[in-house]
This record gives C-alpha cells, sequence and structure tokens, in this order.
C-alpha cells in the first residue's frame, strides 16, 4: 500500500512541475513562491480549525491534532530546509529546460540513499550501487547533451542552483524520515498531519518576510509579476502529492529510499508534458539520459526489496 501510494504521489508531482514550469515563465519567482505557500496554507488551516472545534474527530483520515513547542520546532526547522530547497529549485526551473530538470531531479533517491548511509548507517547492496552509479552517468551525459543548447553545468549558476535544491530535498526526505518515524525505530513519531499543516504555516510567514524585505523594496529591478491560473495548481498538486506522500511514510513497513525513489518517476509526466506544451529541444538525447535515469531507479527499487 505504501508503495502505491508512492507512485500516485509521483504522478500528482509531474503535474506539480508542469504548472510551476508554467507559472514561472517570465514572472517573478518569490511572488509566485509565497503565493504557493499561503494557498498550501489556505488548504489545510480549515483541517486544523475543524479538528480543534470537534468537526473532525481524532482517528479520521484529516484530524490534526494539537502539538507544543517540542514538536512545532522540529517543524520549523523543516520548513527553513523546505523553503531553501524550493527557492533554489524554483530560480533554476525559471532558467532551464523542464526536460533538463526533471532528470536531474530524479536523481535525487541517489542522494538519499548516500545521505543515509552517513546519517542512518545504512548499507548499501550491489543493486543499490549501480543504481547510484547509473545515476552519476546519466547526469554526466545529460551535461554532454545541454552543452547543445547553450548549457555549461560546470559554469552555470542555475544548474548549481536547480541541484543544490535537489541535494537540500534529498535532505529533507531524511529529515522526514527522523521526524515521522516511531520512537522505536529511533524517530520522533510526529503526526503527519500535524507536519503537513504547519510546516506549510510556518513557510508563508517564512516567506512573507523574506518577499517584504528582500523583493519589494527591489521589486522594480527585477522581472515583474504577472498572475497565472496555474499558481494555484501548483499548491493543489503539491499539497495532494505531499498529503499522499506523507501518509506512504506513516505506514508500517515503508522505507524512505523506495518512497522517495518512486516519487522521482514523477519525471516522466513532466517530460511528456513539457515535450508536448512548451516544445523544448533536443528530446531525443535528453530521452535517452532520462531512461538512464529510470533504469538506475529500477536497480534502486529492486535492491532495496
Amino acid at each position: 500500500m505504501w508503495l502505491t501510494c508512492g507512485f500516485i504521489s509521483a504522478a500528482l508531482l509531474g503535474f506539480y512541475d508542469v504548472c510551476k514550469k508554467h507559472a514561472l515563465l517570465e514572472n517573478a519567482v518569490l511572488p509566485v513562491l509565497l503565493l504557493n505557500t499561503i494557498f498550501c496554507s489556505l488548504i489545510f488551516l480549515p483541517l486544523v480549525l475543524f479538528s480543534q472545534s470537534g468537526i473532525l474527530h481524532e482517528g479520521t483520515l484529516l484530524y490534526v491534532p494539537q502539538a507544543g513547542w517540542e514538536v512545532h520546532r522540529w517543524i520549523i526547522l523543516k520548513s527553513c530546509l523546505v523553503l531553501s530547497s524550493w527557492i533554489c529549485a524554483y530560480f533554476g526551473m525559471k532558467h532551464l529546460p523542464l526536460t533538463l530538470v526533471g532528470p536531474i531531479n530524479a536523481t535525487r533517491p541517489m542522494m538519499v540513499l548516500i545521505g543515509a548511509i552517513f546519517v542512518f548507517g545504512e548499507t548499501l547492496n550491489p543493486l543499490q550501487w549501480t543504481g547510484v552509479v547509473l545515476g552519476i552517468l546519466s547526469f554526466f551525459l545529460l551535461s554532454r547533451s545541454e552543452k547543445k543548447e547553450g548549457i555549461d553545468f560546470m559554469h552555470n549558476r542555475w544548474i548549481f542552483l536547480l541541484v543544490l535544491g535537489a541535494a537540500l530535498g534529498a535532505a529533507s526526505g531524511l529529515y522526514d524520515k527522523f521526524l515521522m518515524a516511531s520512537p522505536e525505530n529511533g524517530g520522533l513519531g510526529i503526526n503527519r498531519m500535524v507536519m503537513q499543516s504547519y510546516y506549510n504555516f510556518y513557510q508563508a510567514g517564512l516567506m512573507a518576510l523574506m518577499l517584504a524585505f528582500l523583493w519589494w523594496p527591489q521589486r522594480k529591478q527585477y522581472t515583474p509579476f504577472s498572475w497565472r491560473w496555474t499558481i494555484p495548481l501548483i499548491s493543489i498538486f503539491l499539497s495532494a502529492a505531499d498529503f499522499v506522500y506523507f501518509y506512504s511514510l506513516s505506514l508500517d513497513g515503508a522505507h524512505i529510499s523506495v518512497v522517495s525513489l518512486a516519487r522521482r518517476s514523477s519525471v516522466v509526466v513532466s517530460f511528456l508534458v513539457a515535450a508536448m506544451l512548451f516544445h523544448e529541444k533536443n528530446l531525443r538525447s535528453k530521452a535517452i539520459d532520462l531512461a538512464l535515469v529510470l533504469l538506475g531507479m529500477l536497480f534502486l527499487y529492486y535492491g532495496s526489496k
């Protein structure tokens, strides 16, 4: 069940990436990100209010229990980590083809596995190591194919931001395991609805402060903001994807490395839609690179069973 939820989350993430790319085209990044965090918060605010007022009862799927500062301090750190990843990824996605962004983000499970070695003391079997090597090889091939579009991986700041965003996202995935795993398994056992609801609230507050002090005073020097109908869709698809993701992690036997791997299959959706909607170039060589990434993901999957 938890693996099925991982693939459902992946499909939702694919459409999330497409909406995000459309919303960022020739648009200001930070206001789009602020609206994203606000809309996500508005989705979960009624659930918190209904839970506290007794309309939603304990034990139901959408119930949000109360939590003290000892829980919220960890969630605030989660919000800072996710927001840092988003800022890097949003700026990278704005200036790079989605058919390039997707395969790079798809290497995140390799980063999670490598991080799990150092953080949780996990060891990789030969199949998992093969998947990691294929991921590294696909990244190298992507750098070669993107030179045809004038993108130099070693000297492009948007590539650097995108990779940094993926690395921070991988760190967030490892942190999720720590937050949501039971105390018997070395975690904190934080409720998934508390996590998803409040980390959105904290992100909106942090993003509002950032916009007020960094973007608004200098807004005339940057790309102007324009409303896009895909902006609220970003929040809807992301909230749904994260809801299914956190639910899968809360199920007995769930493996963060496998769930993270399943979620990265979202690259298939975003790649196909980007090819049709955005008419991006060099699709054949990118498709080969993507196939190598997916092959690496299969090795990771079978190595993690």
